[in-house]
């Protein structure tokens, strides 16, 4: 089953977990120095916020899938949709390991697409640097490589 994702970044880390573990009445599945994420039931989403850089607001939206039968159907849907797709595959991004796509709709907000593979101890790997400078800039984990359209700073956070 699909799990809507939605991504904010913000200033204040600690007075933002507390006002979301309040408003979801949970406290953050996964929760880092700059980092927190919810995976709610009820509703269904991955729900995260961090602290990188971005100007706060929304970062980007996404679907998390479960397995790649999923991923793949995601991919045919947003493939279909004739906008650039990038394919990410075993991307470290927010502390996780991920197959991915990333999109932006017509108005301007990155899509991601994906499925969590398992668990990394930072919070990302830039795709543009080497592998031994890979937590340099890791604040480009999580985006297209064709960058976030006009307005979204392209060194904003991840997923």
């Amino acid at each position: 089953m699909k799990r809507l994702h939605i991504h904010l970044s913000v200033e204040d880390l600690a007075a933002s977990i507390r006002f979301y573990s309040a408003l979801f009445a949970s406290q953050p599945t996964v929760e880092k120095t700059d980092y927190a994420k919810w995976m709610l039931d009820d509703p269904r989403v991955n729900f995260a916020i961090s602290q990188r850089g971005a100007a706060p607001g929304l970062d980007h939206l996404g679907v998390q899938v479960e397995n790649e039968s999923e991923l793949a159907e995601m991919h045919t849907r947003l493939s279909s949709a004739a906008l650039p797709v990038d394919k990410q595959i075993s991307t470290a991004c927010c502390y996780a390991r991920s197959d991915k796509y990333w999109t932006v709709d017509p108005q301007g907000v990155a899509w991601e697409t994906y499925q969590t593979l398992g668990e990394v101890p930072t919070f990302g790997e830039s795709r543009h640097a080497p592998v031994a400078e890979s937590n340099a800039d890791a604040s480009t984990c999580c985006s297209s490589t064709r960058g976030k359209p006009i307005g979204m700073p392209v060194k904003s956070s991840c997923c």
